[in-house]
């Protein structure tokens, strides 16, 4: 499907985004290792969050899916039952890592695969620490899924993470609930810490002492009534919209502002541009509130603070649109430290050079990062988005102040983590 977009002469209005994928997955998953019935309103609409629970049902859990409502009828710790055919975690990669971790601890064979995109991207991350715990995991050439696993009584570990990842971090944690003793990580690099907030809500016990996060063995999980904020990744992209699109005000309700993912507000309003919370409040361990986002001419005259160390681990999801700014901002942005990107739904430092220069940028591609020059017109181009939905999203933003049409190719592939992204953009377009 191709979609096309056309620049906008304003941004203007209010705007409720799906439910948080992270979330989403995390509560699915440990709601479904409880006793009792969890309700979780507003859960995500993505199809990896879906993949999630369609790998559940396999697993012998009751799912009711009503809207943005889903029900969960919980099997307790050890409750999953054998799957009947090969789990299909679609494209996404936090299903697989945080799925095999729990499965890591039940006493089955069970094989876990996903579509093209995710049969690309290595798994050896989660592959050793599982192994180190005494797990039996096989995988395919060069640590790439399908991953065949051989759950069983797991030995307590202390691992230390060699790169920062929240979800090779949530697949130990998860793993160590099926420990003869504690199993514990170290974080040098703090990651998002949604696995072990929802750990601690559904009744696991967490310690936290000098970077280390330990969780006891054995937890009575209990089914909750949770509900979930929107996506803060999602709302990346309508605040950049409005901060490029003049005379722009856009009001994002009820978005998620995790301690450990906020940082994209405190970036962004470093850089100047006008971004605010309003009525932040915190529900089930998550701070949430609504973001405003206002056009303010001076912002664009400044330069986008460079991207590395430990701001890449914060900010890696927001990168590809924080780089269609870079190239309309004076001073630019340079990203360093973020290999990582190259291993995600596709190599993202790869796709953000090739389309930007296709629309007229100049843009340097290192092996870890990009320089952007800033202060750049855009010019319409087609997009190839690779099948990546933040490349897709991203460069639909970009279309909206480039001159001519912009054509995003595959631009299904939005649905990964937004359905209805571009009728969203459509709904606050001004022409």
């Amino acid at each position: 499907m191709i979609e096309v977009v056309r620049p906008a002469a304003r941004l203007y209005g209010s705007l409720s985004l799906p439910g948080d994928k992270s979330i989403s997955h995390r509560y699915a998953l440990l709601a479904a290792l409880s006793e009792g019935v969890s309700e979780l309103q507003h859960f995500a609409s993505s199809a990896d969050c879906h993949s999630t629970l369609g790998c559940l049902r396999d697993l012998g859990v009751r799912i009711e899916v009503e809207g943005d409502r889903v029900t969960i009828q919980g099997r307790g710790l050890r409750g999953l039952g054998p799957p009947g055919k090969m789990l299909d975690a679609g494209n996404s990669g936090t299903t697989m890592r945080l799925l095999s971790g729990i499965l890591a601890g039940h006493a089955f064979e069970s094989s876990v695969t996903g579509d093209e995109s995710l049969r690309r991207r290595p798994m050896g991350r989660i592959l050793e620490p599982l192994k180190l715990m005494g797990a039996r995991v096989e995988c395919g050439d060069r640590e790439l899924p399908p991953l065949k696993i051989q759950g069983g009584r797991l030995t307590g570990i202390r691992y230390r993470l060699p790169v920062a990842s929240a979800q090779v971090k949530s697949c130990v944690l998860l793993a160590g609930m099926y420990a003869d003793r504690p199993t514990a990580v170290l974080e040098t690099v703090p990651t998002r810490d949604h696995t072990e907030i929802a750990l601690e809500h559904f009744g696991a016990s967490l310690r936290h002492e000098a970077g280390w996060i330990e969780v006891e063995p054995e937890p009575r999980l209990e089914g909750r009534r949770l509900e979930i904020p929107g996506d803060l990744s999602s709302a990346a992209f309508f605040l950049v919209a409005a901060a490029l699109t003049p005379d722009s005000d856009v009001l994002l309700k009820d978005v998620g502002l995790n301690r450990r993912r906020r940082e994209l507000l405190d970036y962004l309003q470093r850089a100047g541009m006008a971004v605010s919370v309003e009525n932040e409040c915190e529900r089930f361990g998550e701070a949430r509130g609504n973001v405003r986002i206002q056009w303010r001419p001076a912002f664009l005259a400044g330069a986008l603070p460079p991207i590395r160390g430990n701001l890449v681990a914060a900010l890696i999801d927001e990168i590809p649109v924080l780089s269609v700014l870079g190239s309309q901002v004076t001073g630019g942005l340079e990203v360093s430290e973020a290999r990582e990107l190259r291993f995600k739904e596709s190599d993202r430092l790869s796709a953000l050079a090739r389309n930007l220069r296709a629309m007229g940028a100049e843009v340097e591609e290192m092996p870890d990062g990009l320089r952007i020059r800033g202060g750049q017109r855009l010019r319409g181009a087609d997009i190839d988005t690779r099948g990546d939905h933040r490349i897709a999203m991203a460069f639909a933003v970009a279309g909206l102040v480039a001159h001519g049409e912009t054509r995003i190719h595959a631009a299904e592939c939005a649905g990964v983590s937004f359905p209805g992204f571009f009728d969203a953009l459509r709904r606050l377009t001004r022409d």
